[in-house]
């Protein structure tokens, strides 16, 4: 594969607190992924503005780079560490606004927390509900942008798919309902397992659970192939021990382990349709 379809460049895999990376740290870690023969990175984006010094960067480099610009999260909800915040429907107009201003490629939602690593099947905070979901995701299509959803647990994920989100990442816990539903859907899911399966014996979170999250979401990766759904390689690089470029590495055996011996079409068909549909117009 020479694509990786979720990444942060402005995280360093290290974990702690995340601040703005330098013009040399983002260069060295683009020149990486070019050395390892990567040609289209899309970047979930942070709220420093290293996402869109690396778009710059990475053309000189012959790879292919994207960004939201900034995620855009709920006040109060997750999200805070790496996006800017709304209250209200004119903020998160104002935020759409911006993003149209910095030439953005796409729009990112944070439209849940992440998984709770010590008990499996919760998350780190309340999703939005439904009508709000699918309110920010009309509005972000309406003024012309493709929409990254970043989505855990299975109503809010099924809600995502249901309002037209172009695709969604992490997605765990789903349902096999709402992987029926994904499956008849245009929706791309981007699974991004190397998070989950490099935290084990890091000593910070549960083991058991980690490998719970792990499987369950492998297993869910066969059965979304299975009924045909679009499923695209994206490794989270920047997150805790998913280092650049090596995650994504990590995130391809993970889903070859998955899909079997077909993984490579299925991956390179869903990461084309990323490719081809997260671009600025």
């Amino acid at each position: 594969m020479h694509c990786d379809c979720h990444i942060h460049i402005a995280l360093s895999g290290a974990g702690g607190r995340a601040c703005a990376p330098s013009d040399a740290v983002i260069e060295a870690r683009i020149r990486d992924y070019a050395l390892a023969g990567v040609r289209y990175l899309r970047d979930g984006g942070d709220k420093w503005g290293a996402s869109l010094r690396a778009r710059e960067l990475a053309a000189g480099f012959d790879i292919k780079y994207v960004s939201p610009s900034f995620p855009i999260y709920r006040r109060s909800r997750y999200g805070a560490f790496i996006g800017l915040g709304y209250g209200s429907e004119s903020e998160y107009l104002a935020l759409l606004d911006r993003a149209g201003s910095d030439r953005a490629d796409f729009v990112k939602l944070m439209l849940s927390g992440i998984m709770d690593f010590n008990e499996f099947g919760a998350l780190s905070c309340q999703p939005l509900p439904d009508d709000e979901i699918a309110a920010l995701i009309s509005l972000a299509h309406s003024r012309g942008f493709k929409v990254m959803a970043h989505v855990n647990g299975d109503a809010p994920v099924r809600a995502a798919i249901r309002a037209g989100a172009d695709s969604i990442e992490h997605a765990n816990f789903m349902s096999r309902e709402t992987i029926e539903l994904l499956a008849d859907s245009e929706t791309v899911w981007v699974p991004t397992v190397s998070p989950v399966i490099n935290a084990i014996g890091s000593g910070l979170f549960d083991d058991d659970v980690l490998r719970r999250i792990g499987a369950q979401l492998m297993e869910n990766a066969a059965l979304a192939s299975s009924l045909g759904a679009y499923i695209a390689l994206g490794s989270d690089c920047g997150a805790f021990r998913v280092e650049h470029p090596s995650g994504m590495e990590d995130e391809l055996r993970c889903m070859r382990a998955a899909l079997g011996s077909g993984a490579d079409v299925v991956l390179a068909l869903g990461s084309s349709m990323i490719e081809q549909r997260f671009v600025r117009k």
